[in-house]
């Protein structure tokens, strides 16, 4: 290799290195923030099933669980064998291989919604581990060659909805809610409130409990908890609650009753509040105060609005505004420090997955495979419409200029190839 054969390598090696380093990893629901947005930039907005597609890689088994991605490794759950098979399966980044694909668990499958599957959870990682939630309750952790390293039977959940929140990690701890009903009479907890959901922390390093975080009084739902105060508080829903956890004892800090059970979009933050929605009977989107202590529904609640709840996708903020998908597929934008409606668009097909800010742009995914990119403002304003023509109903993914969509089928990678 000559002086300027060499020079020109040393230069496009450490481009390739800074692009490295300054690219997000995806890590869990939603993204590192948990709220849906995105740092990443010069992101595709056009593609189709044919265009633009970096690479696309087949699936076994169902699951609705979404694409995380840390540095070259993208990782997911399924289930085979009816369900009965649970699966962690990681996928090369550069070029859509499976790397593994290992069976971390077995389980006895039962009711479950339409819009669920036996592994429906999104997987989260620290970087040298994935830890993973499937139907039945249990609770795993792989390190990143695919091996198991612990596994936690301690919850024996059941929901006639079957289970769809997904985990996340705070302080050496992975945190998960189980918001379900009781096997024997299934009115309890589902019609009628019980005591028994929890919120429960396990030892990230062994997998032994660490606190059990009691909701009181609540029913079923399907909410994944979001970090705030940096790190030091989790937000936590579930059926007629909305509540804030300490993230390292599990001790309640706070709690709202919001009425409705089935609940499931995701809590996002923004200008000192947090934005939820409530289930089935009293749907409402309520923004909520930070810092109470206590029984705060009296006095922390800044507004509420019956139109425009989400039911299945959950509420993206993107300053000043909050944007929320219906259970009739509407979308709605609310000016949201006063929860005025500012406009509303009905959208083509049903929506399940949640939309994600990136690069200046909104993406809203149907379950019909098309990605709606919007312009966010004070208007409807559609940039593009791009379809890859498979069912839908996980959240799409994004990194290091790349996004990830799931269908029945496949996991593609929609972008400039990384190789």
């Amino acid at each position: 290799m000559n002086a300027t054969t060499q020079f020109l390598f040393c230069m496009v090696l450490s481009l390739t290195m800074c692009d490295l380093a300054g690219a997000e990893n995806w890590i869990r629901f939603r993204g590192p923030n948990g709220q849906g947005v995105s740092s990443e930039v010069n992101l595709p907005i056009t593609w189709s099933a044919n265009d633009k597609i970096a690479w696309k890689t087949s699936i076994p088994g169902d699951g609705w669980s979404s694409p995380i991605v840390y540095k070259q490794h993208v990782f997911l759950t399924t289930a085979t064998e009816d369900g009965v098979s649970c699966r962690v399966i990681c996928v090369n980044r550069e070029d859509g291989s499976i790397a593994w694909n290992t069976e971390v668990h077995r389980q006895k499958t039962g009711p479950k919604r339409r819009q669920n599957s036996f592994a429906t959870p999104t997987p989260v990682t620290d970087g040298e581990r994935v830890y993973a939630v499937f139907y039945d309750g249990t609770v795993v952790c792989v390190d990143f060659a695919g091996k198991l390293v612990w596994k936690n039977h301690e919850i024996k959940f059941f929901s006639l909805h079957g289970l769809g929140a997904s985990p996340v990690l705070a302080h050496g701890q992975l945190i998960m809610p189980f918001d379900g009903s009781s096997a024997d009479e299934t009115r309890v907890g589902w019609k009628v409130p019980w005591k028994n959901a929890i919120v429960l922390s396990l030892d990230a390093e062994k997998g032994s409990v660490r606190w059990k975080g009691k909701r009181g009084d609540s029913r079923v739902g399907h909410v994944t908890p979001i970090l705030i105060e940096d790190g030091t508080q989790i937000v936590s829903a579930g059926g007629d609650r909305v509540q804030g956890f300490n993230a390292r004892t599990g001790k309640r800090i706070w709690s709202i009753y919001s009425q409705g059970e089935g609940v499931t979009p995701s809590p996002v933050v923004g200008d000192g509040l947090i934005f939820t929605s409530s289930g089935f009977e009293a749907p409402t989107i309520r923004a909520i105060r930070l810092g109470g202590t206590g029984d705060i529904t009296k006095t922390h609640i800044a507004w509420e609005q019956r139109k425009g709840v989400p039911a299945l996708a959950s509420p993206l903020f993107v300053d000043p505004y909050l944007y929320t998908i219906t259970r009739d597929n509407i979308l709605h934008c609310f000016e949201a420090s006063t929860g005025k409606p500012v406009w509303l668009k009905r959208l083509t097909g049903v929506h399940s997955a949640s939309p994600v800010y990136a690069d200046g742009r909104i993406y809203v995914l149907s379950e019909d495979g098309v990605t709606l990119v919007l312009r966010p403002g004070p208007r409807y304003d559609e940039v593009a419409r791009n379809s890859i023509g498979e069912r839908c109903l996980a959240s799409m993914a994004v990194s290091q200029g790349q996004f990830y969509i799931r269908s029945s089928k496949h996991l593609f990678c929609i972008g400039k190839s990384s190789k």
